[in-house]
């Protein structure tokens, strides 16, 4: 099976690339690492599937030569990674010799394979030292991102292609301090929009230490889900609104216009921290583009008398992947000309990560993922279209290049394009793999 796209259908300088995150893919035993609020979170009962953490993950730490050829030999021109926290700092605060010292060899190994490194600063992996100060809602986690930042961008900077900041700052605010989904697991409003907040104040931080260090490229990665209502009565339509306010216009307004939707400021003004109109002009300094993570949409109702934000997401009739997430490429088609259209105009645009979770058995030979490779058609589709209808898109990251810790799913969700055995480690490439290899042969 094979896409219907080429590399030639896009403009020359259009780049393909695959994706993966430093906690679900390194092993947090190998190597000196501090320990995480994802370790903490994950020895809770209930909080992830199994109780499975990132201990091992695919021993990327020690495989990562042979992960990078995969990514070489699949015609990818960039490979999107991050940087762990607690191993660059494993208390949050002494830079470790041996942490920078791995990812030095990282870097250089994408460089010899001609690669183009690009560098997520922050991929949820916030050092349990600092999670016991409080973490996202503490005032002072600005400074403690930029320290981080100065340390990881003064060893590997000069060899970036692009750097980003923080990885969908929903998940790692609202998601993780109002829903409890994702490590710490608190179910607070007023450690939510602190952490809304902040969070956006450490992307301004980290941009400033990197500005004035002379790095360039640099951009966010923020992720969006189209929010549908459920039907046309005024409250569902309120309720999708409300959604949409919190999950994409709280970070995209903040980032490129330098202000908080007002909807949904109205209710969270009151738990922000004091002062906080004084870190939009730093929050909103430009950036040279921005990544975009697109998967799915959901469909809300409403439910009166519920404390805010009083709605729900129902299930609707498209075809789901094994998280049950809807199959939805125009929403990531909408999404693109939406930015262009509301906040970010010839900005250029970068999907850092689409993909999907399938059930992907066995591990002998090839792993076939026809719904995987109709996925990423529709979706690769839908960017050559935005493209086509004026979007200044600029590339295109498969996630993820291997399956890994999928966070609160633990192993259970596969979204790579590799097949990775989590008993032997060993690496198969999946049918999609295949048609994106082929898809990309270059001229």
């Amino acid at each position: 099976m094979a896409f219907t796209f080429s590399r030639g259908d896009f403009p020359a300088d259009f780049r393909f690339g695959a994706a993966t995150a430093a906690y679900q893919i390194e092993g947090t035993s190998f190597g000196r690492v501090g320990s995480t609020h994802w370790d903490t979170f994950a020895a809770g009962p209930g909080n992830v599937v199994n109780g499975e953490d990132g201990r091992v993950a695919c021993d990327h730490y020690h495989r990562w030569g042979e992960d990078l050829d995969l990514v070489r030999d699949g015609n990818f021109d960039v490979y999107r990674f991050s940087t762990m926290w607690p191993r660059v700092m494993p208390d949050g605060r002494t830079v470790s010799a041996e942490g920078l010292d791995f990812y030095d060899r990282l870097v250089d190994g994408m460089v010899e394979r001609g690669l183009s490194p690009n560098l997520t600063l922050y991929h949820w992996d916030m050092p349990s030292a600092l999670a016991d100060l409080g973490g996202w809602t503490h005032p002072d986690v600005g400074k403690w991102f930029a320290d981080y930042t100065e340390a990881v961008i003064g060893r590997i900077g000069d060899r970036m292609d692009a750097v980003a900041t923080i990885n969908e700052p929903w998940c790692v605010a609202w998601l993780a301090h109002f829903l409890g989904g994702h490590a710490p697991g608190i179910r607070d409003i007023r450690a939510a929009a602190r952490a809304m907040h902040h969070v956006l104040v450490a992307h301004a931080r980290s941009l400033e230490v990197m500005r004035s260090a002379g790095q360039e490229n640099l951009g966010i990665v923020l992720n969006f889900e189209h929010s549908t209502p459920a039907s046309e009565d005024e409250s569902d339509v309120l309720a999708a609104k409300t959604y949409d306010g919190i999950y994409n216009r709280w970070f995209a307004g903040a980032i490129t216009g330098g202000a908080y939707p007002a909807d949904i400021l109205e209710v969270l003004e009151p738990h922000m921290p004091q002062g906080w109109q004084d870190d939009m002009a730093a929050i909103s300094a430009p950036i040279d583009w921005l990544g975009i993570n697109y998967y799915t949409r959901s469909i809300h109702e409403a439910v009166p008398g519920a404390v805010w934000p009083a709605e729900r997401a129902v299930p609707g009739d498209l075809p789901k992947t094994a998280q049950q997430w809807e199959i939805y490429p125009e929403g990531l088609y909408g999404f693109l000309m939406r930015l262009q259209r509301e906040f970010t105009g010839e900005l250029p645009i970068y999907v850092t990560e689409n993909g999907m979770a399938g059930a992907d058995p066995g591990d002998a030979g090839l792993v076939d993922d026809p719904a995987r490779i109709a996925y990423f058609d529709a979706h690769v589709g839908a960017v050559k279209q935005a493209i086509a209808d004026g979007a200044p898109v600029k590339g295109y990251f498969a996630w993820s290049l291997l399956d890994n810790y999928e966070w609160a799913f633990g192993y259970d969700k596969r979204f790579g394009i590799v097949h990775v055995n989590y008993e032997t480690q060993e690496r198969t490439p999946k049918g999609s793999y295949l048609a994106f290899q082929r898809a990309l042969v270059r001229d």
